[in-house]
């Protein structure tokens, strides 16, 4: 499996674009900074989209990508979700009022956009690959995933502060488990802030790490969703509590095998 970092950001500025993976050729998660990190024949040839929760900074590009696919006459776009997360896409997002209803646009037989409700714990098959979702402590709403194709399997975070099915779900995952994607959006001097709005920071970071028993230290960890700013003041304190983790940039691409 090939994961491609488009963006690793909490926030945005020149150069840095929002959360957002590909995994493989035809599959991506999440869609901060998809349409931006991308050429237009990369974002036609997309299959799926998995989104974690509907926060802006993780669905906004799915408004661009759904235009410019109807556009171009690509297939439905499928795009993964709890049904929470589907609820606010059709109601705020493709609502023909903040923007065109795509999940009808060219018609309501072959639309743009194909809202594809998934359940927590019910693995399901998506641009090839193999997908559970797993709840995570951020809002009610939020999943981070557990992704196995070909040569292992790779967890993502989410959005989240400290949670605990996450990491049990990796352990289990045994020698299978090749890299751990992981938020940490704050500097200790706000860990504050990140306990407030359900994030990471250096110290809970650790915490959460530890969870991972016997893979911490055989296996890569990458950061991301770090908040403008910030990304070195992270990177040295996340340094100074553990070896083996580096802040995921954008264009980095990792491999399974």
């Amino acid at each position: 499996m090939r994961v491609e970092v488009l963006g690793a950001s909490g926030g945005e500025t020149p150069g840095d674009p929002m959360t957002s993976f590909r995994l493989g050729d035809r599959l991506a998660l999440d869609a901060g900074g998809l349409t931006r990190s991308v050429p237009l024949e990369v974002q036609l040839a997309l299959e799926g989209v998995l989104v974690s929760h509907a926060h802006l900074d993780h669905v906004r590009d799915l408004a661009v990508l759904a235009d410019t696919r109807t556009q171009r006459g690509a297939r439905p776009l499928a795009v993964y979700g709890l049904p929470s997360t589907q609820r606010v896409l059709r109601h705020h997002l493709f609502n023909g009022e903040l923007w065109p209803d795509f999940t009808r646009i060219p018609s309501a037989r072959r639309p743009a956009v194909r809202l594809v409700e998934i359940r927590p714990g019910r693995p399901f098959r998506a641009g090839g690959l193999t997908v559970t979702a797993v709840p995570v402590h951020h809002t009610p709403d939020t999943v981070g995933f557990v992704v196995a194709g070909r040569g292992g399997v790779v967890v993502f975070s989410g959005d989240t502060g400290p949670t605990d099915a996450l990491w049990v779900a990796a352990r289990k995952l045994g020698r299978r488990l090749k890299a751990v994607f992981v938020e940490c959006s704050f500097p200790r001097r706000l860990a504050w802030l990140a306990d407030l709005s359900g994030h990471l920071s250096p110290d809970t970071l650790a915490g959460e790490l530890r969870k991972l028993g016997p893979a911490l230290g055989r296996i890569p960890i990458f950061l991301y969703h770090m908040k403008p700013g910030f990304a070195a003041e992270i990177e040295a304190e996340v340094h100074d509590l553990l070896d083996g983790v580096v802040l995921a940039r954008d264009g980095m691409v990792f491999r399974t095998s």
